[in-house]
């Protein structure tokens, strides 16, 4: 398409030259697009979001079109899905927020909890540090890394920075941070977070637990974590929709007292407290009245399983244990490149001549996809 541009810059008139290029470089790109979606690209294994909602989301934002309500979190809706979320981790005190995405969800809450010189540790995987253009240091506070096993941290590594940073004259590590899921989609084990809650609390530090994937780690088969058991060791913690159904938005759970105070302050500062703040509540309404969000969890799980036992069948091995909906197959350089040909994924690390890939199932991904991949595979 835009091997005629040469033609059509010497024979067009000067005035209407800059539209013709910019309408030529749009309809590139739209048939770009196409030929990808449509033409050769036969599944998105990307991440987890990919898709826009389950339905019964969708209805539920069809059903209150034309319906007011009180803005900023303070519906009926969001009354009794935060009513809801306390019910499903066992933790009647405690306050929930619902909060956009993620990253917000972390700067806020992370940023809230911390005074200027405190510190954040945390896996050298972690999101905060590696995938959220350092939110968390543009608001004041170090994040302090460790290398930590498959995205999970150790108590030795907690202490080890702690006893590291040990005057004034350094950051106060504060929070500790980590993620279940992990980034690696491994998970920590009942005995291993607990642990991790002894130390944080011996050491007067905080425990903050991103939830992104939550879900699929509760519904993990190696996972021997209940929803309450999260809210029992860790201070605060969030429930993600964005990534298992929703369209959008996470529900902060904050059980510890002090972290409570004017949070709603710190909601509005950061610019997090969405005016129709319905549009998260509702959602969540819909994924926990019905136990929605175990079970999109649990088929995403289900077909991350086929997915790796079909890649280890063919003789490839995996850069670390497939617990949730992520898979990552190490593949020659030359596999993963004819790959990308037919599939959305992203590449994760070089390991010499081989390539370590990130392959995310969604709680939409229908088990033909995983089929298809591994027919193709197969061929390759």
């Amino acid at each position: 398409m835009l091997t005629i541009w040469p033609i059509l810059s010497i024979i067009a008139p000067a005035p209407v030259k800059k539209h013709l290029q910019i309408l030529l470089y749009n309809v590139h790109y739209y048939l770009e697009f196409v030929r990808k979606v449509v033409g050769i690209l036969k599944h998105d294994f990307s991440s987890d979001y990919c898709e826009l909602a389950h339905p019964l989301i969708l209805d539920a934002f069809r059903a209150i079109g034309y319906t007011q309500f009180e803005g900023y979190g303070l519906d009926e809706f969001s009354e009794r899905a935060a009513a809801l979320v306390r019910s499903k981790v066992s933790a009647p005190s405690a306050d929930v927020h619902f909060i956009g995405g993620g990253t917000h969800t972390n700067l806020v809450a992370i940023s809230s909890i911390l005074r200027p010189y405190e510190a954040v540790i945390a896996p050298e995987s972690g999101h905060i540090f590696v995938h959220e253009a350092g939110s968390i240091e543009a608001t004041g506070h170090k994040v302090c890394t460790v290398k930590g096993n498959n995205g999970k941290l150790s108590t030795a590594e907690i202490e080890a920075v702690v006893l590291e940073h040990c005057d004034e004259h350094m950051v106060k590590p504060r929070l500790v941070y980590v993620s279940q899921s992990t980034e690696c989609g491994t998970v920590y084990t009942k005995a291993e977070l607990s642990a991790i809650s002894e130390c944080c609390r011996k050491n007067e530090l905080y425990l903050f637990l991103d939830g992104a994937r939550l879900g699929a780690a509760i519904n993990s088969p190696v996972c021997d974590l209940s929803y309450g058991d999260v809210a029992e060791l860790a201070d605060a913690f969030y429930i993600g929709g964005t990534k298992n159904g929703a369209m959008f938005g996470e529900a902060l759970v904050i059980c510890r007292d002090e972290m409570k105070t004017d949070f709603r302050f710190h909601l509005k500062q950061r610019g997090a407290m969405l005016a129709k703040g319905a549009a998260i509540g509702l959602q969540f309404e819909a994924l926990l009245k019905d136990n929605l969000l175990d079970e999109l969890a649990k088929h995403s799980i289900s077909m991350a399983e086929k997915l790796a036992d079909g890649v280890r069948a063919l003789g490839f091995d995996l850069l670390c244990p497939a617990e949730t909906n992520m898979v990552f197959p190490i593949f020659p350089a030359e596999t993963a490149d004819k790959l990308h040909e037919l599939y959305g994924f992203h590449d994760w690390t070089d390991i010499d001549d081989m390539t370590a890939v990130r392959l995310v199932i969604s709680w939409a991904t229908p088990e033909s996809a995983v089929d298809t991949f591994l027919n193709d595979l197969e061929k390759l």
